[in-house]
């Protein structure tokens, strides 16, 4: 799982056993070392919500996603699920994409598991 955090939005890439994972109602967590043993983990989960939200407790950024339409989105065609929660002052835009395979040649193991690129030949 990839993670990009830009302003007010974030972006998970999601390869395909962890979309798989999720999908069946489980989570996938990865987590980010820094010098001096601090750590940031984020975590994608489907789980009981009515809609998809975020929190941020103890260094983890956590995603969650309704089992439903987890499950959807991981065995289906759509390749993004998109929400927003409100915050102070604003609103956290929440993206969460499946991971294609690059079109142009690269490192396969930046490719592992990725999902077959829709315009590929």
């Amino acid at each position: 799982m990839k993670l990009r955090i830009r302003g007010n939005s974030v972006r998970l890439r999601v390869a395909q056993g962890e979309a798989q994972t999720v999908g069946d109602g489980g989570g996938v967590e990865e987590c980010t070392l820094f010098p001096g043993g601090a750590s940031l983990r984020y975590r994608l989960e489907a789980a009981a919500v009515e809609a998809i939200d975020a929190s941020f407790s103890d260094a983890c950024l956590c995603v969650r996603v309704p089992r439903a339409q987890a499950a959807e989105w991981a065995s289906g065609r759509q390749v993004a699920l998109e929400g927003t929660v409100a915050v102070d002052g604003g609103a956290l835009k929440i993206l969460i994409e499946k991971d294609f395979h690059c079109l142009k040649p690269r490192d396969p193991a930046e490719d592992h598991d990725a999902f077959p690129h829709p315009r590929a030949r």
